[in-house]
């Protein structure tokens, strides 16, 4: 039996809110029934909290900084881990992009009307586990040469 290197991709998304607790959501050209959270592939070798951030910069024009993982959710069709990670707002303006997104806002989004907004079943599983969640799971990215150097630790933090 010969190896073969896997063949899975990894995907990111942020639960980011604004000051009035709505939900930064987008609605996609090709999944235009249903708000999502803002999110995308990562690119090889990116960092995950990297990836989320350019990721919401690219589809929204707003700037994030990931605070920590709230859900890793894994399609098995597709062979994609997806990681859904906490995103506090840093700055920027709604601004779409018309290649890949139809409409970005924020959503007052709770338990009872999500089946309003999200439609796609494990789509709305994240929201809802991110919108529950009260710790995060810790992120590191590393690198390893020369020697094993620590860039970036998102530590748990109680949520208030």
């Amino acid at each position: 039996m010969t190896y073969a290197s896997p063949k899975q991709t990894i995907a990111v998304s942020a639960y980011v809110t604004n000051e009035m607790g709505e939900v930064l959501l987008v609605r996609t050209h090709w999944r235009s029934e249903t708000w999502e959270m803002p999110g995308g592939n990562v690119e090889v070798a990116e960092p995950l909290d990297e990836a989320v951030c350019r990721e919401v910069q690219e589809e929204t024009g707003v700037t994030i900084r990931p605070i920590g993982v709230t859900g890793l959710y894994f399609n098995q069709t597709k062979a994609t881990l997806g990681v859904v990670f906490r995103g506090e707002y840093v700055g920027g303006e709604i601004t779409p992009q018309p290649e890949e997104i139809i409409e970005v806002r924020y959503i007052a989004i709770s338990e009872e009307n999500i089946d309003q907004y999200i439609t796609r079943p494990q789509q709305r599983s994240r929201t809802l586990d991110a919108i529950r969640a009260t710790n995060f799971v810790p992120y590191e990215t590393w690198e390893m040469k020369p020697n094993y150097q620590l860039k970036t630790r998102l530590a748990v933090k109680e949520r208030k």
